[in-house]
């Protein structure tokens, strides 16, 4: 009996290790789609003209990245890797096997951000600054990101 209960919990553990670790993932794409949103559907379309410009909408836009930066060194525990995500892209393995080139991409993503909530302060500036934030991502994302 005892054998069972013990079995049945390792399972139950295993189950909730499990759990917790796609929820870790599911975090992970709620925040890039956070950042699309951020970064596609606030900041570049205002520099682009495809929006008019807001101030406030810009200071929100990148908090939403700022927060994503502070966060993104937590979201990667090797625990993660190979489970995949739902939706279009999923996590490169790169990311565990080139570690320290994705945390040095996760630096140049925070400092971009920084950089630009110090600069932006009307449509020329944010001009000037988005593609900083961009290029961040993109950089990231070329080697990092699987289309699925």
């Amino acid at each position: 009996m005892k054998r069972a209960l013990l079995v049945v919990g390792a399972l139950l553990l295993g189950v909730g290790a499990v759990s917790a670790q796609q929820e870790i993932v599911k975090e992970r794409q709620t925040l890039m789609k956070s950042n699309g949103r951020a970064l596609g559907g606030t900041l570049s379309a205002m520099a682009k003209g495809e929006k008019p410009y807001d101030q406030a909408a810009v200071e929100a836009a990148l908090t939403v990245l700022d927060e994503t930066a502070k966060k993104l060194p937590t979201l990667f525990p090797d625990s993660t890797k190979g489970l995949k995500a739902e939706g279009d892209y999923s996590t490169s393995p790169k990311v565990w096997e080139d570690k320290a080139g994705f945390d040095a991409h996760i630096v140049t993503f925070a400092k971009a951000v920084t950089d630009a909530k110090a600069k932006i302060k009307d449509l020329d500036s944010l001009k000037a600054n988005v593609g900083g934030i961009g290029k961040a991502c993109g950089g990231c994302h070329e080697t990092f990101r699987l289309k699925i």
